[in-house]
């Protein structure tokens, strides 16, 4: 939360800070496990990420920045991008991974049913390049962490953008399915029109809910249950990941829809009611009081915990201002989505979701280990050499 995009940058992990500290004082922190997560290795951020990319993310700073030149233009970091050089941007990248690497390791072991990663969900970075606020993409390396175990993970975001960086790493497999609600149309990042459903292997496991402006609860739960209905009796997912982006919300600053607290939470309420192993990460979110509220909301909905709407008192209980309230009130504007337009995405999805063979079965020799028993492996291998040497 510590972290700085620059002044007028939009991102502000800031916003993770204040979560942090909403969810400390309405006492949730009580019913569940808090873990301090690793930062993740290049070695663990290279499962997806070029090298080069990788490497030249650990040595860039803001006082070294000239020397970089082409690289910054070639990996779309710097002064005239989204993604800025900041001080500590690496450390960043570093601990947002390894939270959503850590719960998928745990889901993994049977350690927890749910996984809650706020910091995460950088759905934008792709393989070797920067993009939409997001350097590394910690959901992708989550989503190849879960595959080790589970021969299908369906992945779910209802972050106002397209999740472009996780659908283009899965564009062609079968195991992972990717469903994406987003606004549409002369928007950020331009990707995810209705008829985008994959290819080779993986067609027709891309499904994109393209929509324009103004989304109310109603409109949204009337695409969201029916296709996660329809996903969930054809693909049969072994684990899910949903990314829980808040500039989704009425009143964003970069977005568009018009989503209270409940209707946001209510697709995380369903997802959680299907009783398969999830990890929920955060994502976009620009008003950042109501990001901090969405997720100090969401994390009660998943721990089936009441929350009063009077904001407890915190260190940051002054950015709740003028009401103190929890829960938001939508604005009185137009939904641009028509009855007919809701109709013909649901209709055309829950055609493209008839139409596959089933869920496609996976012949698994063995389980890859896991990081966290390679890094065992290597610290034993280094004690029995100390040992050897020390006769």
């Amino acid at each position: 939360g510590h972290f700085y995009y620059g002044p007028s940058h939009p991102m502000k992990p800031h916003r993770i800070k204040m979560a942090h500290h909403l969810i400390l004082s309405y006492g949730l922190y009580r019913k569940m496990e808090c873990y301090r997560s690793h930062p993740a290795s290049p070695n663990e951020m290279s499962a997806f990420h070029s090298e080069d990319y990788i490497n030249f993310l650990s040595k860039v700073t803001p006082d070294n920045l000239r020397g970089y030149g082409n690289q910054l233009q070639k990996f779309n970091v710097g002064e005239y991008t989204d993604c800025p050089m900041f001080d500590g941007l690496y450390e960043f990248t570093q601990l947002y991974t390894g939270a959503s690497l850590d719960g998928a390791v745990k889901l993994n072991r049977g350690d927890c049913d749910v996984a809650i990663n706020w910091s995460g969900g950088l759905h934008h970075a792709k393989k070797s390049e920067a993009s939409g606020f997001c350097y590394i993409n910690d959901i992708v390396l989550a989503i190849l962490e879960l595959l080790k175990v589970h021969s299908r993970v369906l992945y779910i975001d209802i972050d106002v953008h397209h999740g472009d960086g996780v659908e283009e790493a899965f564009y062609c497999t079968d195991r992972v399915m990717t469903f994406s609600l987003h606004k549409y149309g002369d928007f950020f990042p331009g990707t995810g029109h209705i008829k985008d459903t994959g290819a080779k292997e993986g067609t027709g496991f891309s499904v994109n809910a393209p929509l324009t402006s103004g989304m109310t609860d109603a409109a949204y739960e009337r695409i969201f249950k029916p296709v996660m209905d329809k996903i969930m009796e054809v693909f049969r997912p072994g684990a899910i990941v949903l990314q829980c982006g808040a500039d989704s919300l009425t009143g964003d600053r970069l977005g568009c829809f018009n989503l209270s607290l409940k209707g946001h939470a209510e697709c995380v309420r369903y997802t959680k009611s299907f009783n398969i192993p999830t990890l929920v990460l955060g994502g976009g979110g620009y008003t950042i009081r109501n990001v901090a509220r969405c997720w100090a909301y969401e994390t009660s909905v998943l721990l089936d915990t009441e929350l009063p709407n009077e904001i407890p008192y915190n260190d940051y209980f002054e950015y709740y201002a003028p009401d103190f309230k929890l829960h938001l009130i939508p604005e009185q504007r137009e939904n641009m989505n028509t009855d007919a337009s809701l109709e013909s995405v649901r209709v055309d999805l829950l055609t493209q979701l008839i139409q596959l063979k089933g869920a496609p079965s996976v012949q698994m020799a063995e389980v890859p280990p896991d990081f966290e028993l390679i890094k065992e492996d290597a610290n034993a291998e280094k004690e029995r050499k100390s040992t050897k040497e020390n006769r």
